[in-house]
């Protein structure tokens, strides 16, 4: 083993879960890696025991619950290794989530290219809100980037996110004209925020200008994180807010279509 290859081994980081048998993040069967930290407060965010680095108490089912386990990218390969056999056979693999796995630059990168050293399809799921030299790294070892793009406006971004999207956008260009990954966007479909025909067609007209994009999904609004706040002791901003409903994500998926180019567009994935 050279030097490199056990450095990154050793390489320590900070998560909250590890999810196997995933099919939504990324091609094939996946495991997926929820690293902590984010440099974003959306609203809706449905996993907020992500968003700050710090270890945290949450109450679940009435009970207290850790959050967050620091651990090195040799102990993490061990569980995603139980499942090769799985990726093997649907091209599945690693992918990285959160948070925003770009607050954790350097165990990122090792657990990437771990993964990809041994013959494993590599994904990040990210908002692309970080330095663009970070972001440069990562690429030659990622087969596909899922990238978020919430909204084309910036002060309604930094409304309900806490920051603005100038960099999310032009790293998004930069990452499209790379060409050194499949890149897809994913759109969170949130009422009151993105919802109307005109937001979702304004993503689609920037991503169909973006080189090299796979697909556009949109993600509908749920609140499958809303007892999580509670648990956490901060409130939910939006517990009025209703998710959308087929007939509404049906229109706003007709407005992508029409707006999208030749990018293939889908509820979900």
């Amino acid at each position: 083993m050279n030097e490199q290859m056990e450095k990154d081994l050793q390489t320590r980081g900070r998560i909250f879960d590890i999810q196997r048998y995933s099919i939504h993040d990324g091609n094939g069967i996946r495991t997926i890696v929820f690293l902590k930290g984010c440099v974003l407060r959306c609203r809706w965010c449905c996993n907020p025991e992500s968003q700050r680095y710090e270890i945290e108490t949450m109450t679940v089912q009435g009970k207290p619950k850790t959050i967050g386990q620091d651990v090195t990218v040799a102990e993490v390969m061990e569980t995603v290794e139980k499942d090769r056999p799985y990726y093997r056979r649907t091209g599945g693999g690693l992918t990285l989530s959160g948070g925003e796995s770009l607050c954790q630059p350097d165990f990122a990168l090792a657990l990437l290219r771990t993964a990809k050293l041994r013959g494993l399809t590599t994904a990040l799921e990210s908002m692309g809100c970080a330095k663009y030299e970070v972001i440069a790294k990562i690429l030659p070892w990622l087969d596909q980037y899922l990238l978020d793009i919430k909204h084309m406006n910036p002060a309604k971004h930094k409304e309900f996110t806490g920051s603005s999207n100038e960099l999310m956008l032009e790293n998004a260009k930069k990452i499209a004209d790379s060409g050194l990954t499949e890149l897809s966007i994913r759109v969170p479909v949130i009422p009151t925020f993105n919802d109307t025909p005109e937001e979702i067609r304004a993503i689609a007209r920037y991503t169909a200008a973006l080189k090299n994009v796979k697909r556009l999904h949109l993600l509908p609004y749920h609140r499958l994180g809303q007892d999580k706040y509670e648990g956490l002791g901060r409130e939910y901003s939006m517990k009025e807010i209703l998710p959308p409903g087929n007939e509404q994500m049906e229109r706003l998926l007709d407005a992508a279509r029409s707006a999208a180019g030749g990018v293939e567009c889908q509820i979900g994935g």
